[in-house]
């Protein structure tokens, strides 16, 4: 898997962790480190994308107060979180083998939340295979 795409805007950086592969049935926890602006001002989003398909939007966070909304498709499957202490966004209980795109928005007003900056893919595949 070689894909590896990493956007920075200016000193903001959304950088999440390697590739995972599990076993059916097991979960994974994402994470979305984040720097360079002020955590709680913005919202944090996943998106994922699986093997030929297009991109979906899977949910997002208020960090300011841990609100969440998830996608119909997503909602009683995963979970969204956050560390503010550490700027982190989290993805919990992934079961699908997709790639995983952590982003973040620009700014709050009249209700628009234009998406401005993504966290480099996380690729989860799910494998029948043991690895050693």
């Amino acid at each position: 898997m070689g894909i590896n795409l990493e956007c920075v805007q200016s000193e903001v950086q959304l950088v999440q962790s390697g590739a995972e592969i599990k076993k059916p049935g097991e979960s994974v926890k994402l994470s979305c480190k984040t720097s360079g602006f002020t955590f709680t001002s913005v919202y944090m989003y996943w998106i994922r994308q699986a093997p030929g398909k297009g991109l979906v939007w899977v949910g997002r966070i208020d960090p300011e107060d841990g609100s969440t909304i998830y996608s119909q498709s997503f909602k009683d499957r995963i979970s969204i979180t956050t560390d503010n202490s550490i700027s982190t966004a989290y993805l919990l209980r992934v079961e699908d083998t997709a790639v995983y795109y952590c982003a973040r928005d620009t700014v709050r007003d009249n209700n628009v939340y234009p998406i401005s900056t993504w966290g480099q893919c996380r690729i989860v595949a799910y494998t029948n295979s043991v690895l050693f």
